[in-house]
């Protein structure tokens, strides 16, 4: 069995330009423009403190994006909140100023027009652009990668979008996407990733994904629990986990919990560039075969890197039985916990949590990181079942895809 690689981050410092992108007041912009939604409602975070027992340690939360807007994850929180940045870049205003009711008002259509917005995605992200696209009356085109599953591309296509699956990698597919923009009238990229000469949308995107860590400070905070000790975070270009620790870094700049970036092992970039040490970027290309379609992703984002090594403390490659642990874990916890329906990607930090606290082979890590029974762990779920094939032939079936 291929076991769990990491590597503590001794990763040169820079001067942390890119923190103040999710400066608290930007993050509570995104929080109240998806507060506008009618569809809004703050997703569970659930508190398992049996399982927390089970693993020595004192609490466990769970951020359960499975309920995000009705689509079974969390993307759409930053596509949603970067599609409207631009608009309200474009037209003239603070996105304050463009709440649910104004965006989707025949003004705003007359005044802004029609654009089409493209971008690659393995699924979440993709369904999250469709969904805003058509509440917005925007066009949306999808260019998903070679391996994507029939169910997550017809999720897309239900939403009103131009969808595809590509015989490219995701990082292929996102240069592709990139291509048909520019060529496009009124065509925008909308990623997640960002390169040089593209990182404002990319940093808008990240804002809107700290809207799920407000939540959950906020929701921590009504258990009782100051502030976690620990985070882990899961990774694919690194966009999710450059805001989250972003978040934390900047709510508690005295005492900040320590964060776990874990990544799946066919595309850890972001681990091997911690494992070289100097700082630069790694890239991981092919064809990335992982259950966890969501972080199979070889190129990291830029702006998110800087803030991973300035901040993170360790990142983790987990291989596919890690997350497939985690998943099983969630869905039948410890008696008297509540059961959590997560997905391949939503449960790799958690599967990988489970490892370190369970397994001798992980004990140095463990002592490490200092977790023990005084610590006091986040997580975030960051899906459900979105591909209910996979889930069930993985968490019923005991099989390995």
């Amino acid at each position: 069995m291929e076991t769990i690689k990491w590597a503590v981050n001794h990763m040169p410092k820079t001067e942390d330009s890119q923190l103040k992108v999710m400066a608290l007041d930007e993050v509570e912009k995104a929080r109240a423009f998806h507060e506008s939604f009618p569809q809004y409602s703050i997703t569970p975070l659930v508190k398992l403190d049996k399982m927390a027992g089970r693993l020595g340690l004192k609490e466990v939360y769970v951020k359960d994006e499975s309920y995000r807007f009705g689509l079974n994850a969390f993307k759409v929180l930053g596509g949603s909140f970067a599609m409207t940045r631009y608009i309200a870049q474009q037209v003239g205003k603070d996105v304050s100023e463009l709440p649910y009711n104004v965006l989707t008002s025949d003004e705003l259509r007359k005044t802004f027009g029609q654009a089409t917005f493209f971008t690659a995605t393995d699924g979440n992200h993709g369904r999250g652009v469709a969904w805003a696209a058509n509440k917005l009356g925007q066009k949306c085109v999808v260019l998903m990668p070679k391996g994507t599953t029939q169910t997550r591309l017809n999720n897309i296509l239900a939403e009103g979008a131009q969808a595809t699956i590509e015989e490219y990698n995701y990082d292929e597919c996102v240069r592709m996407a990139n291509d048909l923009a520019n060529k496009t009238e009124h065509g925008i990229m909308v990623q997640d990733t960002a390169w040089d000469g593209y990182e404002e949308i990319p940093a808008w995107i990240m804002q809107g994904y700290g809207t799920m860590a407000s939540e959950a400070n906020e929701q921590l905070d009504g258990f009782g629990c100051e502030r976690p000790t620990h985070v882990f975070i899961q990774a694919g270009v690194g966009s999710l986990a450059g805001a989250v620790q972003g978040y934390f870094a900047n709510r508690y700049p005295e005492n900040p919990p320590k964060v776990i970036v874990v990544e799946a092992e066919a595309a850890a970039c972001l681990y091997k560039g911690a494992a070289l040490g100097t700082g630069e970027l790694q890239i991981v290309d092919g064809d990335m075969v992982t259950i966890m379609a969501g972080l199979a992703c070889g190129e990291p984002n830029t702006i998110s890197w800087d803030i991973l090594k300035n901040h993170v403390d360790s990142f983790v490659a987990a291989p596919d039985w890690v997350a497939a642990r985690g998943m099983r874990m969630l869905a039948a916890p410890v008696k008297g916990d509540s059961p959590v329906t997560s997905g391949e990607s939503g449960a790799a930090p958690f599967g990988a949590l489970s490892c370190i606290m369970c397994m001798d082979e992980y004990k140095e890590l463990r002592e490490h990181l200092g977790l023990d029974e005084s610590s006091k762990v986040l997580l975030f779920s960051t899906e459900g079942d979105t591909d209910p094939e996979r889930y069930e032939s993985i968490v019923w079936g005991g099989n390995s895809r």
